[in-house]
């Protein structure tokens, strides 16, 4: 992952927050997938944040892809861009253990040249991606992030003489469940114990700061509050996503592809996705996979919505036992 940092002034200057100026640094590094261009290398491109990613299967591989660096930092020099080396690094994903998993890439900065930093964990726009794509590291983040929002509702309860069950949850939608369900799409928890870490925190929170509720198990609690478990918060925006997908509500050369089943069932819905074979637990629980079986189970009169609120209304309606 190679980070970009300004380098010599280019030939005008644009105040910091102007309205030309994602426009214009768009149109100043539109040429660089040109330099990398490569048959078997992808370049992805978030703002001033580039990732070159490849399959290795061999020392050919890694050759060119240590090339098409080569060819980045030629474009970086060409256009008096100087490359970050400190938040430059590479990281590997393998299901075996493997020497193609140590190799060392190279990449320069002026006249020096850098070997770049393999690492096990980095984080991409809020989400913490470990080499095992485990995403741990990022529930253990979030959770953190969800604890020190928690303690906050907390001084907040602490200094209002009237802080009814309303304004209990109003603040713990905004401050609490953002952080617990940032990147869900990606990030989505299967293993019972990552569960159970990230549905504690709401269990915690409905306990301390509602003692009138104290007494009752977090069912009832959730019932009285009117709040679902975070597990169905997170079944629920799967659907939606695919809901959105399936209507074109997203450009299709962004928009994740589903694969949709060409046979006439009279079971299920219309809409019905294709089922495929998953040998591990990273892709079985991916979105593409995961979403496939409930998908499928909903009715037509669910799924044949042309809107987003009122599929989200017929989806609780049909799931309100």
């Amino acid at each position: 992952m190679l980070g970009v940092e300004y380098g010599k002034p280019l030939p005008f200057t644009l105040p910091q927050c102007s309205i030309l100026g994602p426009l214009l640094f768009i149109i100043y590094t539109n040429d660089l997938p040109d330099y990398c261009n490569d048959l078997h290398t992808k370049l992805y491109i978030y703002a001033d944040d580039p990732k070159l990613y490849r399959h290795i299967f061999n020392t050919a591989d890694q050759d060119n892809l240590q090339n098409v660096i080569h060819r980045l930092n030629d474009w970086a020099n060409e256009w008096q861009l100087k490359l970050n080396v400190d938040k430059c690094c590479g990281m590997t994903h393998t299901a075996s253990i493997t020497n193609l998993g140590n190799t060392k890439y190279y990449t320069d900065s002026g006249n020096v040249h850098y070997e770049l930093a393999n690492t096990e964990s980095v984080s991409d726009l809020g989400v913490r991606v470990d080499s095992k794509v485990s995403f741990v590291d990022h529930i253990n983040d979030k959770v953190n992030k969800a604890i020190k929002a928690y303690s906050i509702l907390g001084i907040i309860k602490r200094n209002f003489i009237h802080f009814d069950i309303n304004s209990f949850v109003l603040l713990c939608k905004a401050m609490i469940i953002p952080h617990l369900e940032y990147a869900n799409f990606v990030s989505c928890p299967y293993k019972k114990g990552d569960i159970e870490i990230i549905e504690k925190v709401q269990k915690r929170a409905t306990t301390k700061l509602i003692i009138s509720l104290k007494k009752l198990s977090y069912v009832e609690r959730l019932k009285q509050l009117q709040l679902p478990t975070l597990k169905y918060r997170r079944l629920r925006g799967d659907m939606i996503e695919v809901f959105k997908i399936v209507h074109n509500y997203y450009d299709s050369e962004a928009a994740v592809k589903l694969n949709f089943n060409t046979f006439n069932t009279t079971r299920g819905n219309m809409y019905k996705l294709q089922k495929f074979m998953c040998h591990y637990n990273i892709r079985k629980y991916s979105f593409c996979a995961r979403v496939v079986n409930i998908w499928n189970s909903l009715p037509n009169e669910v799924v044949e919505d042309d809107t987003v609120n009122a599929f989200k209304y017929r989806l609780d309606k049909h799931w309100s036992n």
